[in-house]
């Protein structure tokens, strides 16, 4: 799977965003260590607290199914269809991205791709706990 091929799988789950607070779609697509594909997008609710990203719901899903080990997530934003603008990870996905996936993950933007810790240097992990 290309950069490229994962960043349009972005694109389209952005399509099933649930966004008619602020109109902004975002999707993301997430590659696992053993190559499955799994897509979130974004789902506003009324109580803005209650939102949840893109990133995590894709994260979530695949935690759901018994998976943990992660290679890149691919990231597409939006409030007006044109997805050439960079939409990187917010600080609450940055978090949990950092629990699963480790500094060299790959997070795959419009412009380029980045290593997750290019966007968070010192992500707070189970080490921190101890």
């Amino acid at each position: 799977m290309t950069n490229t091929e994962l960043f349009s799988l972005a694109v389209k789950a952005a399509e099933n965003s649930h966004s008619k607070y602020s109109g902004f779609r975002v999707g993301a697509a997430l590659l696992t260590a053993d190559g499955r594909i799994f897509t979130g997008c974004n789902i506003e609710n009324a109580s803005y607290s209650l939102t949840i990203c893109a990133e995590r719901t894709a994260v979530f899903k695949a935690v759901s199914e018994g998976v943990t080990e992660f290679r890149a997530i691919a990231v597409a934003g939006s409030s007006d269809g044109d997805f050439s603008k960079p939409c990187p990870p917010c600080g609450a996905c940055l978090q949990v991205l950092s629990e699963f996936c480790g500094d060299d993950m790959v997070v795959v933007l419009s412009n380029g791709w980045y290593r997750l810790a290019d966007f968070l240097p010192m992500g707070f992990r189970s080490d921190n706990l101890r």
